[in-house]
């Protein structure tokens, strides 16, 4: 853009009839859908949207939250805001390791490991999986991250009888789905899915907010009669969404 023709838009902007949150936002998108900024490219920040386009911070706050909203931005608390990639999807009624589906996006997968553990169940996680309370249980927490963006919290408690082995392997190199898959192949499935508010801890690790909505799914595996795991596997509902297709 040259300086005539920057100029000539500040005016526009400047002298526009729409709210000027609203014009912001215009301002942004266009430059998304021209491709001048493309998937992943860093939006200017709050500060740096105050002084070029002359509008309040609050002005520049709403009109940034709003377009993290639309699904047209993604902004990662103490980094930045990016313009989104297109919004990533998982079969809902298919187990998929999540590798598979970024990977096939074209996308790079990479895993953070924030816990592996042997621990006592609780009493929800013996009965879920069939233990007494009380009992040894593996216990992980992995955050997967779609082109270094967090997209999924994997809390997962493993049967060791089902899979003596879990704590041993490298999660950065594999996943649990694909790890388990292999040594107690899934025979059933029982899968809920629930939108919800995501707990402190779990804000922290996906680098959103407190008020940001997320999809939660519970699901437990069996292995012919063993119940191998139950999973909780949250994510941002603005980075992800959920397929189904009946034949």
């Amino acid at each position: 853009m040259t300086p005539v023709e920057r100029k000539s838009e500040l005016a526009a902007f400047d002298e526009g009839p729409m709210p000027r949150y609203e014009a912001v936002k215009q301002f942004i998108r266009s430059r998304i859908e021209s491709g001048e900024w493309p998937a992943h490219h860093r939006i200017p920040s709050e500060n740096e949207i105050v002084a070029e386009l002359r509008v309040s911070r609050m002005t520049a706050n709403r009109a940034l939250r709003e377009l993290a909203s639309e699904g047209a931005i993604t902004r990662i608390q103490g980094v930045g805001s990016f313009v989104a990639a297109s919004k990533g999807s998982s079969a809902l009624l298919e187990v998929r390791n999540i590798a598979d589906e970024i990977h096939a996006r074209g996308h790079l997968h990479r895993s953070r490991i924030n816990l592996m553990q042997a621990e006592p169940a609780s009493s929800e996680v013996a009965d879920a999986l069939g233990l007494a309370t009380g009992g040894r249980v593996f216990h992980s927490i992995i955050v997967h991250l779609e082109d270094d963006v967090p997209i999924q919290v994997e809390d997962r408690f493993v049967n060791p009888s089902a899979s003596p082995n879990y704590l041993k392997q490298d999660f950065e190199s594999t996943t649990p789905n694909a790890y388990l898959t292999l040594v107690a192949p899934i025979t059933r499935t029982e899968q809920i899915v629930e939108a919800v508010l995501p707990k402190p801890w779990e804000c922290k690790l996906l680098a959103i907010g407190r008020n940001e909505p997320c999809l939660m799914i519970r699901r437990r595996t069996w292995s012919d009669a063993a119940n191998v795991t139950v999973a909780r596997l949250l994510y941002p509902g603005t980075r992800y969404r959920l397929e189904g297709i009946s034949q």
